[in-house]
């Protein structure tokens, strides 16, 4: 028996405000509708969904749905920059200016069209909030004072000059990421209060022209998205979809297998060997870009020395765990930008090796070791990471307390610099080494209030002028084949003396039912498509 819309939705907000554990005891329901997709996964870190501040995985997966940026990444393909917002371009012969012709025809959910001042104020917002990602855009030069002067509509046309010294190929990459996504400044201006530029109403509601708009979001429970029929692309088949936070792995198994819900997105390599039989469900794996890194805070007294450092990185089992509880869903990965894209540098120089680690602590002036946090996420498979470090860390004399947090507490104290190692994960905003780079080797402001958030460097309080002068260096560069040499060398230079234990690269493994086709999930968190999913 197919149930209606309306009274599925009733049932899954019922079960939903119990949470995802307890919803094993509810009632099983006879399947999801035909034009609804159901996705049961954590989503905890779900801390805002205005696209000038959303620095999350899940956000960025959500705005990727909802919002159309000035330049894309199609579903339909994943590996072309393409205008999305924007129908085209051109760039001076100085290289400094490009100029945006937008698309004709589109509309915002609102009604309201897509103009060209609404892509203006949306990247000129961006830099004016300066919530974590605004990096993505300052670094072109840009900043309140000279922003509205630097990006403007003209002739119902944009124009976006570069006030550094930086490609224009790149700035158009960095336009396909979050901070690109075009809002609608109508409406988005009608909820501003006290010069907040909508931010406190964004936060919460959706002012998109992308194929979904937002009708539902209630922390740690669920986000509702609605189609818009009238996308450029065509309606999406899926009416409704709906994100349901299940952070219990073992849950979201329940509910996959009984067709409680659509596809399941965080299920643990055993339970995915588990479910591989079940003639009902598909097993997809999407090669990710997502990295696990532990970072370790340079303002420590003990982690600011090189020699205690390196020791962490011999003090980790990569293989151990990548062959045990992680097999399947990660592989070895020591490098900050992921292998499988360009410019990526895949020698993995470090494994467990106590004796080495114990020598170098011993050079470093702690033999008998010293005592640590661990920070790190609530969710499989971050608490099993941080034991895995917490035992290999112990044979050295390093004594260790986990402290495990959801998102929303985890990355504010991770941006306020409150840590002292963390075990996160990190994925590029938009496909270019300097995306990654930028963030975990540039650091032009170690000065607490400079804020540089976005910038994991920043972040752990390291600050090195030649890796600086080396990351600014390589983003100029216009020869292919030698930015590509000075990527490597970046890499390996971070790798060694970085406060980054750079440790696995994700293999999404997600679990569908047999009858779901058109899910897209691509290299980038924030590439990730539902519009194309039919039942």
């Amino acid at each position: 028996m197919q149930r209606t819309l309306k009274s599925l939705t009733v049932a899954a907000g019922l079960a939903l405000a119990v949470g995802g554990a307890s919803y094993a005891t509810s009632p099983a329901l006879a399947g999801t509708p035909k034009n609804m997709m159901v996705m049961a996964m954590s989503i905890s870190d779900l801390i805002t969904l205005d696209p000038a501040e959303v620095f999350e995985f899940t956000g960025g997966e959500v705005i990727a749905n909802v919002y159309d940026r000035v330049m894309m990444f199609e579903a339909e393909n994943l590996t072309t920059l393409v205008g999305g917002v924007a129908e085209s371009y051109e760039v001076s012969k100085d290289g400094k200016t490009v100029t945006l012709s937008i698309r004709p025809g589109q509309k915002f959910h609102s009604g309201n069209p897509v103009r060209a001042e609404d892509v203006a104020f949306s990247l000129r917002r961006v830099i004016k909030l300066k919530k974590t990602p605004s990096f993505i855009f300052t670094q072109f030069g840009w900043n309140k004072d000279n922003v509205d002067s630097l990006i403007k509509p003209v002739g119902g046309k944009v124009s976006i000059t570069i006030n550094a010294d930086f490609s224009p190929a790149l700035m158009l990459n960095a336009l396909s990421a979050g901070v690109g996504s075009v809002v609608d400044e109508k409406l988005v201006m009608s909820h501003e209060k006290d010069g907040d530029l909508g931010y406190g109403w964004l936060k919460n509601h959706s002012a998109g022209s992308g194929p979904f708009s937002l009708k539902t979001w209630k922390s740690n429970e669920l986000v509702m998205l609605e189609a818009n029929p009238s996308y450029r692309h065509g309606g999406p088949k899926m009416s409704r979809v709906v994100l349901r936070h299940v952070p219990e792995p073992s849950a979201q198994r329940l509910l996959i297998e009984k067709g409680d819900a659509d596809i399941a997105r965080n299920l643990t390599p055993d339970q995915v060997n588990g479910v591989a039989g079940n003639a009902d469900l598909v097993v997809d794996n999407n090669p990710k870009a997502a990295l696990v890194y532990i970072a370790s805070n340079n303002a420590h007294p003990i982690l600011s020395k090189p020699k205690v450092r390196q020791a962490l990185r011999y003090l980790v089992d990569y293989k151990g765990m990548a062959s045990t509880f992680l097999a399947g869903a990660y592989k070895v990965h020591q490098a900050f930008w992921p292998s499988g894209l360009w410019g990526s540098y895949d020698e993995t120089p470090f494994k467990l090796d106590v004796a080495k680690a114990k020598s170098m602590l011993a050079e470093a002036g702690y033999p008998d070791g010293f005592k640590l946090t661990i920070d790190t996420l609530t969710s499989a498979p971050f608490p099993e990471i941080a034991q895995s470090v917490q035992q290999t860390l112990g044979k050295a004399g390093i004594k260790t307390e986990i402290i495990l947090s959801e998102g929303k507490t985890l990355w504010p104290k991770y941006r306020a610099r409150k840590h002292e190692i963390i075990v996160a994960r990190w994925s590029p905003d938009y496909v270019d080494p300097h995306s990654n780079a930028d963030a975990f080797a540039h650091n032009p402001d170690n000065r607490f209030e400079a804020k540089l958030t976005g910038k994991l460097a920043w972040r752990t309080s390291w600050a090195d002028p030649a890796i600086n002068a080396q990351t600014e260096a390589a983003a100029m560069e216009l020869n292919l084949d030698e930015r590509l040499k000075m990527y490597h060398k970046l890499q390996a230079d971070v790798q060694m003396q970085g406060p980054f234990t750079v440790m696995f690269q994700r293999n999404e493994q997600v679990v569908r039912q047999k009858n779901v086709k058109g899910f897209v999930s691509g290299a980038i968190f924030d590439l990730v498509f539902y519009r194309n999913v039919t039942k």
